[in-house]
Parts: C-alpha cells; structure tokens; sequence
C-alpha cells in the first residue's frame, strides 16, 4: 500500500495580523483531565482536575496553536509536584513561543483523617487550585488556594444563652502566593487547627461529644477566625503574599457571616 501523498496545510495561526493588538491570554479552559500528584505524606494521589492553559500573543500574531496545550497534556511524565508544574509552564511557552502565560489546575484533594477519640480513619475531600504562571520580564510564579470546611461556634450565643450555642459550618479559604513550595496539606491543617474544631468524614459517639465540646470550648467570631489565621500566615517564610477568607453559614439566618484579610510578608502583594 502506497503511503498517502503528503499535502501541504497553511499554517493560519502563524500568519501576521495587522491590527496590532497584543492578547493578554489565549488558551484552553475546562478541559479535565486524570491527575497524580504527590500529597502531603510523600504518596502519589489520583484525582481528577479542571485545567486552564493560556499563553500572552504578540500583536503581529494572529493566533496560538491551541492543539500544543492538549499535546502538552497528553506527555507522560512522573506525579505533579509543585517544582514540575514549574517546568511544565516553562514547557509550554516555549512550545508556544510565548513569554508569558499561565497553567491552572483546581481538584479535589483527599485528606485521610483520624477520628479524636475512637481512631477510626476515613477520607475528608477539600477544593485544592495550583496555579503557575509567568508575565512579561517577571520571573515564574507558584499560587496555591485550598478551601476548609470548619466548625465555628458563636461567642456571642454561648456568652447570653443559659445553655447551648449556635454553631455553623464555615469555608476557609487561603489564597497563597509562594516563595518555597508548599502542600495542600499545610496550608488546610493551619486553617482548621485556628477553627472551633475541625470536621471529619466519620465519627462514632464519642468522637461526636469530643467535637461538640471542642468547639463550644473554642467558640470565635468569623472575624476571629480570620484574623488569627493572618497572624499565622505573617510568620511563614514560603509565603509571599497571602488572602484568607472566611464564610461562616450561619444556622440561625438565612444569610451568611464573611470576613476577608489579605497581606503580603516583606514585599508588595
């Protein structure tokens, strides 16, 4: 059987544009795809995450290969951590010719977790998003966002109240900018050791009592919250800048309770 004639297909993309506007990104979003990566105790986790690759075209370009970004993801390479994602960025824009551009990948991410008191162990999943990118004469940068779910306890209530105290499900969320590589797992056990108390996937009786009395011993604010997760994001070194958030849905309103802080450690956020 003969080999097909090879034809010669224009190359659209590459071609000049004259209306000299520079894109600030231009790429794939949405795209799922599997994920290893490697957790916080050295083991290699499977999940699945969204990913964003996008790259900044010059102004004489007409358009990026938007294929190279799919290419780029079907590489065979060893679990992410936070240095290959790192390189991978470096890949992409040298495979796109680009000097700037930016990969996001948000996931969830499983924590096994141990019951207080009867050490049961399960599963707890968390809202983790990576994110490498790299602008115009600025070197590369590493961004990390986990999402904690939390008990807070109300002051207020346990304060007036003769008996009992309102308590509700919050949402930590931290947004880092890294000088160092960081876990996932860092980042969550810091927000929930400042919580009423932590949750867990599974509880027997006297886990329920141990979490119930912990967190009406440590009763805070959202503002409390927020605030003391900033005193401790101000003494880690592999933080560059930071935002800590928050969200407190309340059980006794139909609406919910938010705080916010941001700062950065030594240099302009």
């Amino acid at each position: 059987m003969n080999a097909p004639e090879r034809i010669f297909l224009p190359d659209i993309q590459a071609s000049a544009d004259h209306r000299q506007q520079a894109i600030d990104k231009v790429g794939v979003k949405g795209l799922r795809y599997p994920l290893a990566l490697f957790d916080g105790q050295g083991q290699v986790q499977h999940t699945v995450a969204e990913v964003n690759m996008a790259v900044g075209l010059p102004p004489e370009v007409k358009g990026t290969h938007m294929s190279r970004f799919v290419e780029l993801l079907e590489k065979k390479r060893p679990a992410l951590t936070m240095e290959r994602l790192l390189r991978m960025l470096d890949e992409m824009l040298r495979r796109l010719e680009a000097d700037s551009g930016e990969i996001e990948l948000a996931f969830p991410y499983f924590v096994s977790k141990e019951a207080p008191v009867s050490g049961v162990e399960s599963l707890l999943d968390y809202d983790v998003r990576l994110r490498a990118e790299k602008r115009p004469g600025c070197a590369a940068e590493l961004h990390m966002e986990v999402v904690a779910p939390v008990t807070s306890l109300c002051p207020c209530s346990k304060k007036i109240s003769d008996y009992g105290a309102h308590n509700q499900r919050s949402h930590i969320t931290l947004a880092v900018r890294l000088r160092e590589p960081m876990t996932p797992d860092e980042l969550l056990r810091l927000a929930e050791e400042e919580a009423s108390c932590e949750v867990f996937g599974l509880l027997k009786r006297p886990d329920e009592k141990w979490v119930t009395e912990r967190a009406y011993d440590n009763p805070k604010f959202v503002e409390d919250l927020v605030r003391d997760i900033a005193l401790r994001l101000k003494r880690e070194p592999r933080i560059a800048a930071w935002t800590v958030k928050s969200e407190n849905f309340e059980s006794i309103h139909n609406h919910s309770a938010y705080a916010e802080i941001s700062g950065s450690n030594g240099e302009a956020a």
